[in-house]
């Protein structure tokens, strides 16, 4: 995976999140909650086959089809749900896997994720391929040859698979048996490789929003009751169909395959499994700057075990101390660690987090550059308010920011700002700070805006202090495609905090030393 094909997916990918932001707005946009969305199809799929599978018959598997079909009130549209469903997952899984590799989640501790996601998307590719031939209709016959011309180029079987469908005698029940077996198995598969898949994450989300949840539901109900999935005519060996029905979505390979030699099929196969195997090793980059891990002083650390509670990854423990304090001291793992820098954020002495993002290199920067700034700002007629983004949102709402008069800083996520930021800029000069932080769905480090928020209005250690006037700190949405939107918070924040009195500015080394000093007693506490 060349570095310019990623650098070409990540625009085209923020192209599309723009144009689903303006559609839908960014609280319900379906590409960035394309792996929800997969789970939510596995869960009608679910519902829809246990139905189907009452009411089929393997030894009339077209007659069950047909007669289900017929029914107009209840097996049609089941029957077409859950073809459609099929559809929806493999789409959705694939646009999921496609973002991710994208926005560059596919390698180090990610690695897991990404195998296991590839595997329940092969494993879904093949539920949609048994669950065809169980109709035995014209395609299922067409996908059933084929299957059996790849395998019959194997060594595996001692007679050609092929012969089951020459016509001279009826193709044998163990057939349909074996496939409804497989249709039915493979589910338990899925189940496995999903838990795998998010088997690292601390509190995984595996579904969208409820209203999301039933509107995708919603859609394909219509879809089933208003263009019903086709059924072919019966499967018959001694005829050739003169067309079949094709299904893009799940078996567009089935044109290719039918017009190569089945080596050069399996061939291929290896290639495109190999290939997104090694993605992770592909696409993985240097553990240095903004990918460094986060590491622990343990001078510093209370024990207070807030870090590992936050930390999306358990990329945390915590475990005895070498020293003769009595309190246990937190544990990075650099293997599990994605480098969001959240763990910075929660703690309140600043005793941990990524080489250059804990709470006191943030202090330090704002010392160095922003109450500066602030200082040559407060003579303008509008004093500069401080704007803290993520570093991953959009440069043009950034540059938009800048134009409107503030001061934009750039975490490497919202989880990762530390309270004590926040009073010190203000208390630097800013008449108020507001932090914009990626859609919750969004965020690369899964938690980020969810922990802000606690964090500066909740009381979630390491919290905002309460001296500090709530009405000056605001957190907003920063999605891509929605300028205006960013634009418009802005612009009412700046407003509201024009109308409070000014703030005392306190000295450099006056600010810095008391947002530590209280950092460390809240820690001690």
């Amino acid at each position: 995976m060349t570095t310019r094909r990623l650098r070409l997916a990540r625009p085209t990918l923020a192209a599309l999140d723009a144009v689903a932001n303006r559609v839908y707005g960014w609280r319900w946009n379906p590409i960035y909650q394309s792996g929800t969305v997969a789970v939510v199809t596995l869960l009608v799929l679910l519902a829809t086959g246990l139905y189907l599978l009452l009411v089929y018959r393997l030894g009339a598997p077209f007659a069950s089809v047909e007669r289900i079909t017929q029914d107009l009130w209840l097996g049609r549209w089941l029957r077409s749900l859950h073809r459609y469903a099929s559809d929806a997952f493999v789409i959705a899984a694939v646009v999921h896997a496609w973002r991710m590799l994208a926005q560059r989640r596919s390698w180090g501790p990610r690695t897991l994720a990404w195998v296991s996601g590839g595997v329940v998307l092969a494993a879904g590719l093949v539920e949609a391929w048994t669950g065809f031939v169980m109709v035995w209709d014209a395609f299922a016959e067409r996908l059933a040859r084929e299957g059996a011309r790849l395998f019959d180029a194997l060594p595996i079987f001692s007679e050609p698979l092929s012969r089951i469908f020459a016509g001279e005698v009826a193709v044998p029940s163990a057939f349909f048996f074996v496939n409804l077996f497989v249709h039915i198995g493979l589910p338990l598969g899925l189940g496995v490789g999903l838990w795998l898949h998010v088997s690292r994450l601390a509190r995984p989300t595996l579904l969208p929003p409820r209203t999301l949840s039933w509107a995708v539901v919603a859609a394909l109900t219509v879809a089933a009751i208003v263009w019903p999935a086709p059924l072919a005519d019966a499967a018959d060996p001694l005829r050739l169909a003169v067309a079949t029905p094709i299904n893009l979505a799940t078996a567009w390979w089935l044109p290719w395959s039918e017009q190569l030699p089945p080596l050069t099929v399996f061939a291929l196969a290896t290639v495109v499994a190999l290939a997104f195997l090694l993605v992770p090793s592909l696409t993985a980059r240097a553990r240095t700057g903004m990918l460094a891990p986060s590491v622990v002083d343990p001078r510093l650390c209370t024990g207070c075990n807030q870090c590992p509670q936050d930390c999306p990854w358990e990329a945390i423990t915590m475990v005895a101390r070498t020293d003769d304090r009595p309190t246990l001291v937190a544990l990075v793992d650099p293997a599990l660690c994605v480098s969001c820098g959240i763990c910075a954020g929660s703690c309140a002495p600043m005793g941990v987090g990524p080489v250059g993002s804990s709470g006191r290199d943030q202090l330090d920067a704002i010392r160095l550059s922003t109450v500066p700034a602030l200082r040559v700002s407060s003579d303008a007629p509008i004093p500069s308010n401080v704007v803290f983004c993520c570093a991953e949102a959009p440069a043009s709402h950034r540059e938009a920011l800048r134009a409107r008069g503030a001061l934009v800083r750039e975490v490497r996520c919202a989880g990762n700002l530390h309270s004590s930021a926040v009073e010190l800029a203000l208390r630097g000069g800013a008449p108020g700070v507001m932090v914009f932080a990626c859609p919750p769905r969004d965020c690369a480090g899964r938690e980020g805006p969810k922990w802000l928020g606690e964090r500066l209005f909740n009381e979630r250690e390491a919290e905002l202090q309460p001296r500090v006037d709530r009405r000056r700190v605001r957190v907003g949405t920063m999605a891509g495609g929605d300028l205006r939107g960013t634009l418009q918070a802005f612009d009412d924040f700046a407003r509201d905090v024009a109308t409070l009195a000014p703030l005392p500015v306190s000295g450099d080394q006056d600010v810095t030393q008391d947002c530590v000093t209280s950092a460390d007693a809240g820690g001690r506490e």
